[in-house]
């Protein structure tokens, strides 16, 4: 006869994972959204004549396409929270802006330059939370309001002309690559060890929370398709790392972007400030019942929002090499189409930073795809609107259906 004790420590049951077509099922918008970044980039691989897929051509797009990543991390968190930013692109510009002044006019380093512009992009986001979050001013009238002024003020401070050059030091955080180890005849040898040890460092961890899951009794996703995907996610690491590894390696920015997605998937998924951002979306009454600060929440993601919308806006200037007083212009919508083709819900409460961020590649590669194809700007927006409303769409169906 067990004792007390002995019927506590007895271990959770597993529970049975789902058959693979219940699974995806239930999974579509997450996968969904996979498979379809994958066709799209076979398509143009194949339509292009092989450009897409050349190192040159994939530096390019990972250069081209930082800063809408990085601003979807934080975009995903005022979506996820109920909200929306407009302002985001005019934050861009004004940094720029304020960064050129200080390097260019004034000869102040960019170290002190770029923490700076990142203590007022944080400030800016604080100001507009301030309204939205202590005053429940609806955040599109206030962003869009943010968009109109901060664009205004970046006229003001240019005078309406582009300045630069900057820094050959500054310039390195969105043109520069990692350095090279040693020689390996043609191949980049720290960006080939990375290609093979982030891979291997990701499997292990999806195999250590599958058994964690397991061992807690939480359902896991069928052992075909767990084995499956890793392959998958495996081969395409190995083979986008070597691409770049026969070129200049990984840009800088490759690196600063992944460790950004890795922090802010963990804060989504293994914080409690992350869960309650979710808690507050998916709804606020019970979520400020339940004694959460929803106030200060909301306030805390427009100053993460600015802050990185700040630092989108130092790569953009360094990438130009110059701050125009056109930086930013429909940056803002980018932003908030990635995230809401990756899965992020109109209502709030739902979205992964995953998401958001094949959500941002898909509309690179739309934009990179079509620009290679010699498609229009008039074309390449009417499919871009024509890929974000799908998958609203798409979002919808999927909810009426569940």
């Amino acid at each position: 006869m067990n004792t007390p004790n002995e019927a506590t420590r007895t271990a959770v049951p597993p529970t049975a994972a789902p058959s693979l077509a219940v699974f995806l099922r239930q999974n579509m918008r997450e996968y969904g959204i996979l498979i379809a970044l994958v066709v799209i980039m076979v398509f143009f691989q194949i339509i292009t004549g092989g450009v897409l897929f050349r190192p040159v051509n994939l530096t390019n797009l990972v250069l081209q396409n930082s800063f809408v990543v990085i601003m979807a991390l934080g975009m995903l968190l005022v979506i996820v929270a109920g909200h929306i930013d407009l302002s985001v692109g005019s934050i861009v510009a004004i940094i720029g802006a304020v960064a050129a002044v200080m390097m260019v006019n004034y000869k102040i380093d960019p170290w002190t330059t770029s923490l700076v512009c990142l203590i007022l992009g944080g400030a800016i986001g604080a100001a507009q939370g301030y309204w939205i979050a202590y005053h429940h001013i609806p955040a599109f009238i206030v962003t869009l309001a943010g968009m109109l002024v901060f664009r205004g003020l970046t006229l003001w401070l240019l005078g309406g002309m582009n300045i630069g050059p900057f820094p050959a030091e500054f310039q390195k955080l969105s043109t520069g690559f990692l350095p090279d180890l040693f020689d390996m005849g043609g191949l980049h040898s720290t960006s080939l060890i990375l290609t093979i040890a982030i891979p291997a460092l990701l499997v292990y961890l999806s195999w250590r929370g599958r058994k964690l899951n397991e061992s807690h009794g939480i359902e896991v996703e069928p052992f075909a398709f767990f084995i499956t995907r890793n392959a998958v996610l495996v081969a395409v690491m190995l083979a986008l790392g070597y691409q770049l590894s026969t070129y200049k390696g990984f840009p800088n920015i490759l690196v600063i972007m992944g460790v950004l997605i890795a922090f802010y998937t963990f804060v989504t998924t293994r914080t409690t400030i992350g869960r309650r951002i979710y808690a507050l979306g998916g709804n606020e009454k019970a979520t400020r019942l339940s004694g959460i600060n929803t106030e200060r929440l909301s306030f805390y993601t427009f100053i993460n929002m600015g802050v990185l919308a700040a630092f989108a806006g130092l790569i953009v200037a360094a990438r130009l090499n110059s701050s125009t007083p056109k930086a930013g212009n429909g940056f803002e919508l980018d932003v908030i189409a990635a995230c809401f083709i990756g899965g992020a819900s109109t209502t709030g409460g739902v979205g992964k930073i995953t998401g958001a961020v094949v959500g941002a590649f898909i509309m690179g590669v739309l934009n990179n795809g079509m620009s290679i194809m010699g498609l229009g700007i008039d074309f390449q927006q009417m499919v871009k609107g024509m890929v974000l409303l799908a998958a609203v769409v798409f979002d919808l169906y999927n909810k009426q259906k569940g």
